[in-house]
C-alpha cells in the first residue's frame, strides 16, 4: 500500500484514486483512476470526450506538464453547414452564454492523454485503473446536492438531444433529471472503458469510435475530420516556473494562459506586502492585482500571442518592468472542470485539471461520452467565434499548479471554474505563502474576483468593504453565499516530516482522503 493525499470533487472520484494507492499504484495511476471515475461521478464537469492538463513531478525529479487539452480542427467549412446554437446557464446570480452542436466540439484529448501518462508515467496496469470507473458506470452513482445543481445550470444543454439527457435522467422518471439520492448507471461507458483497455487508444482516434465520430460531424454539421483525430498529439513542457517570496511555483505554460494570468498577479503582489491582519486592506491587495492583470492581458492583447513563442518570450521578460510601470501608474498596491490533487508518500505529485466546457449536447454513440464544447466558450474565444486558427492548441485558464514551500514542504493545486481558476489558485497560493495559513483554511477563506469592471465579493465581506473599495471598484457583486463560481482549489501538502494535510474545496463539493 502507497501512503498518499487526495482531494478531488467526488467522493467516488476520490476513492477511485485511494483504491490505486492501496493496490501500490502511484500518484499517477491514482490520478487516472480519478481522471476515469470523474467522468461517472462528475459527469457535466469531466469527460473523455474533452480534454486537460497534468503537472506531474516524480519523486526527485523535474516537474513536465501533459497536454491534452483539445485542439482546433485541421479545416474549416462553410459556416452555414455548421451546428452551433446559444444556450444560456443561470448561475442565481449571474448568468453566461454558451455555444453548443457539434460545430461547438474542437478535437479531444483526454484519451490520448490517459494512455501517454500511463505509458510515462503508471505502475500498475490500465484495467485495474480503469476498474473503478468501470464499476460506477455499471452500478451507479446516487447524484449528490452539487452535481444535482449543476446539472440544473446547464439543463438546457443536457435537453438538447435525448441521448445527452440520459445520461443525466431520473431513473424512476426519464423526463426529468435525475434528483439528489439517486443513482444514475452509464452502461455504455463501461463498455467502453472495457474496450479501450483492451483495444487502446487507437479505438477513439482510428478505429470505430472515430469513424462513427467524423461521420456525424460531417452529417450534422461538425468540423472534426480523421485527420484531426489521427494527427492529435499529447504534448509535454516544460512548466512555467516562478519565485514568490520563499516559494518556488511550477503551473501551466503557454500556449495556456491561466499560469501566466497567476504569473503576472503575482509579481504585482511581490512588489509589496499584504497587508497584516485587515480583511478590508487585503481585499484593496487582491483587487488590484486582479484588475492590473485585467488590464495587462486586455493591453497587451495576450491571446493573439499564445502561439508566437518569440512574442511570448518578450512579454514574460517584461514582466517586472510592466508590473513596477503599472505600480506607478496605479500607486497603492468558467466552467465546467474538475481538479484532483494527489501525493504520495514516495513524494510523486500529481494535479490534474479536466474539463469538457459544459459540453456540446452531443453524445457519440455506444460510448457514454459527451463530447466538448470548447469551440462555442466565449472564455477560450476572446478573438471571437469561428476565427480560431487551424490545428493549434486552444487557450486554457486551467493551471494546475505545484508549489515547493520554504520549509520543504510539497503542494498541489489547481481549480475549476472557467476564468476564476486563476483568481481562485492566486488567492489559495497567497493564503499559503503570504500568510501560513493551513491548507483547510487556505482553501475555504472568502474570495473575490475581478472581470471586466465587476469585483465580485464573496461573503463573509466587512461591512464597510463595498462602500470603502467604491471609489476604485464602484461595480460591485455581493454573494449571497459561498459558491461554484469562485471556483474549487483541492489542494493536499505533503510536510517534510511526511505528515499529509489536504482540503478538497466545498465550494465545489470537494472530498479529501489519506491513505
Amino acid at each position: 500500500m502507497t501512503q498518499g493525499a487526495i482531494a478531488a470533487g467526488h467522493e467516488q472520484t476520490a476513492e477511485a484514486a485511494r483504491i490505486m494507492l492501496r493496490e501500490g499504484g502511484n500518484a499517477f495511476d491514482a490520478a487516472l483512476a480519478a481522471m476515469a471515475a470523474a467522468c461517472v461521478a462528475e459527469p457535466v464537469l469531466a469527460s473523455l470526450g474533452g480534454g486537460g492538463f497534468l503537472l506531474a513531478r516524480a519523486a526527485d525529479a523535474d516537474p513536465v506538464v501533459y497536454d491534452f487539452f483539445v485542439q482546433t480542427p485541421r479545416r474549416r467549412r462553410p459556416l452555414g453547414e455548421i451546428d452551433f446554437r446559444p444556450i444560456v446557464a443561470d448561475f442565481g446570480d449571474a448568468q453566461q452564454e454558451f455555444h453548443i452542436g457539434l460545430g461547438a466540439a474542437a478535437t479531444p484529448g483526454a484519451v490520448k492523454g490517459l494512455f501517454r501518462i500511463h505509458r510515462d508515467l503508471g505502475r500498475l496496469p490500465l484495467s485495474l485503473i480503469l476498474e473503478p470507473a468501470r464499476q460506477l458506470a455499471l452500478e451507479g452513482v446516487a447524484v449528490n446536492p452539487l452535481q444535482h445543481y449543476i446539472a440544473t445550470i446547464v439543463e438546457p444543454i443536457l435537453r438538447a438531444t435525448p441521448p445527452a439527457f440520459a445520461l443525466h435522467a431520473s431513473p424512476t422518471n426519464p423526463e426529468k433529471l435525475a434528483g439528489p439520492g439517486e443513482r444514475v448507471a452509464m452502461p455504455d461507458f463501461a463498455a467502453c472503458l472495457d474496450a479501450l483497455a483492451a483495444e487502446g487508444e487507437d479505438l477513439f482516434y482510428r478505429g470505430e469510435l472515430a469513424a462513427v465520430l467524423t461521420r456525424d460531424c460531417h452529417e450534422q454539421g461538425g468540423w472534426l475530420t480523421r485527420d484531426d483525430l489521427t494527427a492529435y498529439q499529447v504534448e509535454k513542457r516544460r512548466p512555467l516556473g516562478l519565485d514568490y517570496r520563499d516559494a518556488r511555483i511550477y503551473t501551466n505554460p503557454a500556449p495556456s494562459l491561466g499560469g501566466m494570468l497567476i504569473g503576472f498577479a503575482l509579481e504585482l503582489m511581490r512588489q509589496t506586502r499584504p497587508p497584516p491582519r485587515d480583511r478590508l486592506g487585503q481585499l484593496r491587495w487582491l483587487a488590484r492585482a486582479m484588475a492590473l492583470t485585467q488590464h495587462m492581458r486586455n493591453e497587451s492583447e495576450l491571446h493573439r500571442h499564445l502561439h508566437d513563442d518569440e512574442r511570448l518570450r518578450e512579454l514574460l521578460a517584461d514582466w517586472e518592468l510592466r508590473c513596477r510601470e503599472l505600480l506607478r501608474e496605479h500607486p497603492g498596491a468558467t466552467r465546467g472542470t474538475t481538479q484532483i490533487s494527489i501525493l504520495d508518500g514516495e513524494g510523486n505529485l500529481a494535479s490534474m485539471t479536466l474539463s469538457n466546457g459544459e459540453g456540446c449536447g452531443y453524445v457519440l454513440p455506444g460510448s457514454g461520452i459527451m463530447i466538448n464544447n470548447m469551440l462555442g466558450e466565449e472564455d477560450l474565444n476572446p478573438g471571437g467565434f469561428h476565427v480560431w486558427p487551424t490545428d493549434r492548441r486552444i487557450a486554457s485558464m486551467m493551471a494546475p499548479s505545484a508549489l515547493y514551500m520554504g520549509d520543504g514542504s510539497l503542494v498541489a493545486t489547481g481549480s475549476g471554474g472557467s476564468n476564476r481558476i486563476r483568481s481562485a489558485i492566486l488567492q489559495v497560493m497567497s493564503n499559503l505563502i503570504d500568510h501560513g495559513m493551513a491548507v483547510d483554511e487556505a482553501v475555504e477563506a472568502p474570495r473575490v474576483h475581478f472581470e471586466a469592471g465587476l469585483l465580485n465579493l464573496e461573503p463573509p465581506v466587512p461591512a464597510e468593504a463595498p462602500e470603502a473599495l467604491g471609489d476604485e471598484f464602484p461595480k460591485q457583486r455581493l454573494w449571497q453565499g459561498r459558491n461554484l463560481f469562485f471556483g474549487g482549489a483541492h489542494t493536499v501538502r505533503l510536510h517534510p516530516d511526511g505528515r499529509l494535510e489536504g482540503l478538497g474545496d466545498p465550494r465545489r463539493g470537494g472530498v479529501f482522503l489519506r491513505v
